[in-house]
């Protein structure tokens, strides 16, 4: 299309071009060639309708014809136009570009709630097109276009899910909505899996009072419902009960204990003097070649730090078996399960995200948010998690029988 506009034809618009306000503004050249563009594109669909151009001698007595105009207020990114609809004289023609009743291009929905999407509230979002582009809309009407999307969000939740997810990994984090006056903290839980493509893939969100690992049965159970077959390895953060709750869904998916999060916990004990020391210890444990190794480098900790922190080693010692899953696996896989950090990358989205608006009226309000918040962040997911293809050869060995081919 490019190819087409000539620099002959574009020195010929832009004669009379002296300044910015003269392209750019109000009534710049942009505006004027948009609404000349749209006007052209209407009269080309009413041309489509009727079956014969403009004064086209197959028009007459065709039973309909062209029946002049009426005039039409639009909402565009190029600011508020009037245009010039053609009618025709049975009235049958409703224009697919500006539908009746409609005042906006479809393009500019899209930009409402892309903004939305970013944190900015109603009232953000319609500063910020009176600012760029001279549009004056109401917060209710942005409003209105945001809940637009509710049966999307509502298929979104509800999708069915592929029957095998190589890698899964669970996390919640703390939002903040608004209940009969008063600010509570909600739990968000957040699903993320790794299709058998190497792919991420959010498979869920929901909203309860706090984190626990009943409701996540619960969520497990959905994801059951929803077709979820068999995961290989589950990888979560150190919430009691939680990996019970998971081999009660899932009794053949093995757990891995996210690493960074037991770092972090045995950190909390150590004083700053000592977290340097205590830091290197820990890596000879979880960067052991196997498991008989790190189990020597858990022991060799114990002995050094148990006199001032005994508790870091009796925590690694009573969680080791679901710390542990990660050296049966080779480096491909180890890679990706021994943190929660792919989920964690996506939580992290998220806050900032809630940062920016604070507290939300409703979980149906905060749930909208951040799907439409997840449009934006699977945007930038379009490779598989690297070393995929050398981790899936591991599973279809390890897990043959469970493997779909």
């Amino acid at each position: 299309m490019s190819s087409q506009i000539t620099h002959e034809m574009l020195d010929h618009l832009l004669e009379g071009v002296e300044t910015t306000e003269d392209l750019f503004g109000q009534d710049g050249l942009l505006k004027q060639l948009g609404k000349r563009l749209i006007e052209r594109m209407l009269e080309g669909e009413l041309t489509e309708h009727l079956g014969y151009g403009k004064h086209a001698a197959e028009g007459r007595n065709s039973g309909n014809s062209r029946n002049g105009y009426r005039t039409r207020q639009l909402k565009s990114e190029q600011g508020t136009m009037t245009l010039t609809v053609p009618r025709d004289r049975e009235g049958s023609y409703e224009p697919i570009l500006l539908p009746n009743g409609s005042q906006r291009l479809a393009g500019l929905d899209e930009k409402i709630i892309t903004l939305y999407a970013r944190g900015l509230s109603t009232r953000d979002i319609q500063g910020q097109l009176e600012d760029l582009y001279g549009i004056e809309l109401s917060p209710s009407l942005i409003s209105n276009i945001t809940e637009s999307v509710r049966e999307e969000i509502t298929a979104w939740q509800n999708r069915p899910l592929e029957a095998v997810y190589p890698i899964v990994y669970l996390d919640a984090l703390v939002c903040k909505v608004r209940e009969e006056g008063h600010v509570r903290n909600k739990a968000l839980y957040v699903v993320l899996g790794i299709t058998l493509e190497g792919n991420k893939e959010v498979l869920g969100l929901w909203i309860a009072p706090t984190e626990g690992a009943k409701f996540w049965l619960q969520v497990l159970t959905e994801l059951q419902n929803r077709g979820v077959q068999d995961i290989f390895i589950a990888c979560v953060d150190g919430l009691k009960g939680f990996p019970e709750a998971l081999e009660a869904a899932f009794p053949r998916t093995q757990v891995q204990l996210c690493i960074v999060h037991m770092v972090r916990n045995s950190l909390s004990f150590v004083s700053y003097k000592d977290r340097r020391a205590v830091v290197a210890d820990l890596k000879q444990i979880y960067r052991a070649p196997t498991r008989e190794a790190a189990e020597q480098a858990l022991e060799a900790f114990a002995q050094r730090w148990d006199r001032q922190y005994p508790t870091i080693s009796r925590a690694w010692r009573a969680n080791w078996e679901r710390l542990a899953t990660f050296f049966a696996y080779p480096a491909a896989i180890r890679r990706v399960i021994y943190t929660t950090n792919a989920v964690e990358s996506v939580n992290r989205s998220l806050r900032k995200l809630l940062k920016t608006r604070g507290a939300l009226p409703s979980d149906e309000a905060l749930l909208k948010l951040l799907v439409l918040a997840l449009r934006n962040i699977t945007k930038k997911w379009t490779r598989p998690v690297q070393h995929w293809k050398e981790a899936l050869n591991h599973f279809a060995i390890l897990f043959e029988d469970r493997l779909p081919i």
